[in-house]
């Protein structure tokens, strides 16, 4: 026993290097193709790297902050931070014009640690890791964002990793202070991971003894001092682009006419709700006489077409506080985007979900091991979302 449990280790872990590198191959040949015209990130990095905030050339017509003849990037700045080395190595055109592949690569590292954290969690079977693995890779709207490319897509990427390497963290050494310096960039990449920050902090508390000696002071501590470089850079950031810490940057961007509308009724609105559950939950494709005979509007697409699969969750031991807290960590991420004027247009599927996904493959994690397994009937739904995102790939390149 004792001499086969580290040969089986050593064999998921190259399982999961294949698995990791076959990912970004996939995703580059899906990719490869597409130009998406706004690689803002990386003259964003550019500019960081000669000492500004503001790009000197408009990337676009949308999407951009002007003031004063300077050119602002709406979106959070961590991942043009991430990408400062690559830019610095390649300039800010060599790596816009390899960003199909740098994407596929930052695709492919949330694929090899979502399979990291689902051995965390004790998924023992590799094909169950797998299944799960592909689920989150293949059937949710990872496929479309590292297909479409852009400004828009790649902080989700980015997002998901850092999400990722939190989760790995509590399930491993625990070490507060870098879960809040991940869960800081991950805020800084995506403003609703913020939400994930109790999440993590309760995740750290070691039992639900409810008496003031049994709360955990000092790892919430260090969890704050993690998180706090992160707060203070988002409102000097402000500060320095807008002469205002409070202003992000996000009510003052161009807007095509039917978004100025929507975001006239409020950035943040109980208005926009009835829109982003809809795209969300219910959304479907309309019918067309041409193959594939099905043709999405780009306003969005059913989770429950999309990632069938993710339903595996529910099977998870709701006796175990940490599945409750996903729950709530997911819910708790969600909730700003559903207020959200913005939709997440153009999209396949609501892409804004991706923000909680990794708290939902979690949550399939536990359920895996509860049951020992998952049965054929979750795999044929994990296989039917990775067939419908596939299509999403071919649509990518039509609408």
């Amino acid at each position: 026993m004792s001499s086969a449990m580290p040969w089986r280790s050593d064999v998921g872990v190259w399982v999961g290097l294949a698995v990791t590198a076959i990912a970004a191959i996939v995703y580059w040949l899906c990719a490869r193709d597409f130009d998406a015209g706004r690689g803002d990130l990386f003259y964003l990095a550019d500019a960081f790297l000669h000492g500004r905030t503001w790009l000197d050339f408009q990337p676009g017509p949308n999407d951009v902050i002007i003031v004063d003849g300077r050119f602002y990037v709406p979106f959070a700045p961590f991942p043009a931070i991430a990408l400062m080395p690559v830019v610095a190595l390649l300039g800010p055109v060599g790596a816009d014009e390899v960003e199909s592949g740098i994407n596929a690569l930052l695709a492919a590292g949330g694929v090899g640690l979502s399979w990291m954290l689902l051995g965390r969690i004790g998924v023992a079977r590799l094909r169950d890791r797998l299944a799960l693995v592909v689920l989150f890779g293949f059937s949710t709207q990872i496929l479309w964002v590292t297909t479409r490319g852009g400004v828009w897509h790649t902080g989700h990427l980015v997002a998901t990793i850092l999400t990722f390497a939190c989760l790995i963290e509590l399930w491993g050494r625990r070490r507060a202070w870098l879960i809040g310096l991940l869960a800081g960039a991950a805020f800084l990449t995506r403003a609703p991971l913020a939400f994930a920050v109790p999440l993590y902090a309760l995740l750290l508390w070691e039992g639900p003894r409810l008496a003031i000696s049994g709360i955990p002071w000092r790892r919430w501590a260090w969890l704050t001092a993690g998180v706090l470089p992160s707060i203070i850079l988002f409102f000097a950031y402000n500060q320095l682009r807008f002469g205002t810490p409070l202003e992000s940057g996000y009510a003052l961007a161009t807007l095509p006419s039917f978004l100025e509308d929507q975001r006239a009724k409020g950035l943040f609105s109980l208005a926009h709700v009835p829109m982003n559950l809809d795209y969300f939950l219910v959304h479907l494709p309309f019918v067309v006489r041409e193959f594939p005979y099905l043709r999405p509007d780009g306003l969005g697409l059913s989770v429950f077409l999309t990632s069938p699969g993710l339903l595996y969750a529910i099977r998870a031991d709701w006796r175990d506080a940490r599945s409750w807290l996903l729950l709530g960590g997911a819910a708790l991420v969600l909730a700003p985007t559903l207020l959200y004027y913005g939709g997440g247009w153009l999209q396949y599927g609501y892409r804004y979900f991706l923000d909680s996904v990794p708290f939902v493959i979690a949550l399939c994690g536990l359920a895996a091991v509860r049951e020992g397994g998952i049965g054929r009937g979750w795999l044929v739904l994990i296989a039917i979302g990775t067939v419908v995102m596939g299509f999403g790939v071919y649509w990518a390149y039509i609408i």
